[in-house]
C-alpha cells in the first residue's frame, strides 16, 4: 500500500519541523547520523510522517522521549509491551522496528518468537506472562483485570505500573497511525518472515 502521507526527510528537518523532532533527541540525532552515512534508518520514516504536523509532533515526541528514555520500566520489560501490542495491532512498522530493539534489550530470539503467542505460551516467568496479560487487558478491555494487577503490583511500583499503562497506549495510538497513514518500512529494515506476517493477520480471525 502507497504511503498516504509522504515522509519529511532528514534533508528537510530544519526550522519548525527541526525543533519538532528535537523533543526526541535520541530519535533525532540516531536517524540523522545513519542518513549522513548514506542508510535509511529504522524510525526514519514514522518521524517524518509525523513532522507533516510539526506541532502535533513536538507534543507528542515530547511524551515518546519520557516513554523510550526516561521511563522508570526496565527496557526489556518495555519493549515485551510494545512488542505484545504491535502484534495485536497488526503494525508491521512497529513490530518490525521493535523486534531489532528488543533484541538489543536483551530479549532471546525464542522470546522475541514466543511474544506472538501471548501471556499463556510455555515458557515465560510469571512477570513476564501477567506483563503481556496486561498489555492483552488494555487491548482488549482498556483496564488490566484485577488479578493481573494485583500480581503486578508486587514487582512493580506505582510509577512503573503508571509507565505500563502510557506505554501501551503510546504505542497503541503509534500503531493507529503507522496503519492508517501506511507508513513504509525503510529499505534497509528486514521485513516480516513470510510465516510470521501469516500468524498476526491469522490470530486477527481467531
Amino acid at each position: 500500500m502507497k504511503p498516504r502521507i509522504s515522509p519529511v526527510l532528514p534533508p528537510e528537518w530544519k526550522g519548525e519541523v527541526l525543533d519538532a523532532v528535537s523533543a526526541f533527541p535520541h530519535g533525532r540525532d540516531f536517524v540523522l547520523s545513519r542518513h549522513q552515512l548514506g542508510e535509511a534508518p529504522g524510525g526514519m520514516h514514522a518521524l517524518g510522517t509525523m513532522l507533516r504536523h510539526p506541532p502535533l509532533a513536538k507534543a507528542f515526541l515530547t511524551f515518546n522521549n519520557h516513554i523510550s528514555v526516561t521511563s522508570t520500566l526496565p527496557k526489556r520489560t518495555r519493549e515485551l509491551a510494545i512488542l505484545r501490542i504491535g502484534w495485536l495491532r497488526q503494525a508491521e512498522y512497529e513490530f518490525i522496528q521493535h523486534l531489532v530493539l528488543g533484541a538489543r534489550a536483551g530479549l532471546s530470539a525464542a522470546e522475541l518468537e514466543r511474544v506472538q503467542l501471548g501471556p499463556d505460551a510455555p515458557g515465560w516467568d510469571p512477570v513476564d506472562a501477567d506483563l503481556l496479560r496486561a498489555v492483552d487487558e488494555l487491548h482488549a478491555d482498556a483496564c488490566i483485570a484485577e488479578t493481573t494487577y494485583a500480581r503486578l503490583s508486587q514487582k512493580l511500583d506505582p510509577t512503573q505500573l503508571l509507565d505500563l499503562v502510557f506505554t501501551v497506549g503510546c504505542y497503541d495510538v503509534l500503531a493507529m497511525a503507522f496503519k492508517t497513514f501506511a507508513v513504509a518500512p525503510e529499505r534497509d529494515a528486514t521485513p516480516l518472515d513470510p510465516a510470521v506476517r501469516a500468524r498476526m493477520y491469522a490470530s486477527h480471525r481467531d
